[in-house]
């Protein structure tokens, strides 16, 4: 008899934790709730759609995403898979076109003959194998069964989307298209789009942004009002200080503007959002400023003046458990060996997070119902690293965390030169994975 598993929630967890069961002969029911009930941030019906950026960051493995992304690539992760085959030109970066990305991994799920796709809202955790990977806007009646089962109140921290523009209505110039840099994949032209701000244009655009009236908060997100510091709204960030924004996703370096030859004092990047390279995201944007106001302040950067905007920034409340509490280092549930939790209900921020999430879960509840014991990733790997985090955190300040070097073990010797350390910790994790996985068979 074929094992099954009940996986809630088709993101990008709980798209890979379903592909990695079916790949080795696990029968899947994969509930996603849209289209029957949508979210304030969804848009599509589609599996792994991408709600903020379209970027899962740096390809490089001497970057921490660069190498989380490598270390998938090696346990066959369909969303990176799913990326690679539908890559945007940006840079260093892997970004890649919304629909066109969604819709391949929608494909390659619903195709397959292991997973039968329920679209209907799940209220109640399931007594049999259930890996559950709802995401940071989990419906409000699955999260109260998941905080039944914590024994605790569930936390929450907020999260904010960017505006999008169509290319025909940026000017060229004063914008021009650079990369940092000039670190470009190869066209003849950079990856970014690039809108300069002088001194005086600067001041004052930061002055708009403290000035702007924010949307009202319901009454739900009022409680509870902490940012995430990795996608904080910009209208925050420049509530910190006249110069937080220049020396934060403003910053000019390694960018020249080929009018004037010089760096600008600060520079509005854009980044390709499709394939068809007719819509633009703005780097950092994130906002919650009211939809009018942010039109106007928008506009005043050069470049940008007469912007169409097809999606404006909106800010909506995510939820993530305790999982320092709650959940081991295989990502099970503390007292229950077939409940699994993946994805940014886990904490483990990012596209590339939440989906390694769900790899691991996939991966350990197979060897749990093929009756071998589920293993926790060598925290030398940037995956193993975050999962560590995630479940070995001081519970009282737990926050959700993205990849980053600083997690991984100390080298032995210390490399000193930063960028040699990066390409040794690099080095150490994909060997250790390498080690890790032919060891179990994966």
């Amino acid at each position: 008899m074929i094992p099954h598993v009940t996986v809630i929630g088709a993101g990008l967890a709980g798209s890979e934790a379903a592909w990695q069961l079916a790949r080795r002969g696990i029968a899947i029911s994969l509930y996603e709730m849209r289209p029957t009930r949508s979210t304030a941030a969804h848009h599509t019906d589609l599996f792994a759609e991408l709600v903020c950026s379209n970027s899962l960051g740096a390809q490089s493995p001497d970057r921490a995403l660069g190498l989380l992304k490598a270390e998938m690539r090696r346990l066959d992760s369909l969303i990176i898979r799913c990326a690679d085959q539908n890559a945007l030109p940006a840079g260093g970066a892997l970004a890649v076109g919304r629909q066109e990305f969604s819709q391949a991994v929608t494909d390659a799920i619903s195709s397959h003959p292991l997973i039968t796709v329920i679209r209907s809202e799940v209220t109640a955790i399931p007594a049999a194998p259930t890996i559950i990977a709802s995401g940071p806007l989990t419906s409000s009646r699955l999260a109260q069964a998941i905080g039944q089962l914590a024994g605790q109140q569930y936390l929450s921290f907020y999260d904010a989307l960017a505006p999008i523009v169509t290319l025909s209505s940026i000017h060229m110039p004063p914008a021009w298209r650079q990369s940092r840099y000039d670190r470009d994949s190869g066209q003849s032209e950079g990856d970014y789009i690039n809108c300069p701000l002088d001194q005086d244009q600067y001041e004052a655009f930061v002055y708009a942004l403290r000035a702007a009236e924010r949307i009202e908060l319901r009454q739900f997100e009022q409680e509870d009002q902490r940012f995430f510091e990795g996608c904080l709204p910009v209208e925050v960030l420049a509530g910190r200080g006249d110069k937080a924004l220049a020396f934060g996703p403003l910053r000019p370096v390694g960018l020249r503007d080929p009018r004037t030859g010089q760096r600008p004092h600060a520079v509005v990047q854009l980044r390709q959002d499709n394939l068809a390279g007719d819509l633009y995201n703005m780097v950092g944007f994130q906002t919650n400023i009211k939809w009018p106001q942010q039109k106007h302040i928008f506009r005043m950067i050069p470049g940008l003046e007469e912007a169409e905007f097809v999606r404006l920034g909106q800010m909506h409340r995510n939820t993530f458990i305790n999982s320092p509490r709650l959940l081991r280092p295989t990502l099970q549930w503390h007292d229950r060996d077939d409940l699994f939790f993946a994805g940014q209900l886990i904490g483990s921020e990012g596209y590339v997070g939440s989906a390694a999430g769900g790899l691991l879960a996939g991966i350990n509840m197979a060897r749990l119902l093929h009756h071998q014991p589920p293993a926790a990733l060598p925290t030398e790997t940037m995956a193993g690293a975050v999962f560590h985090y995630v479940t070995h955190a001081e519970p009282k300040e737990f926050q959700p965390m993205k990849a980053n070097f600083g997690l991984l073990p100390p080298l032995h010797p210390p490399v000193r030169n930063k960028r040699a350390r990066y390409q040794a910790y690099s080095q150490r994790a994909l060997q250790a994975l390498k080690t890790w996985s032919e060891d179990r068979g994966i």
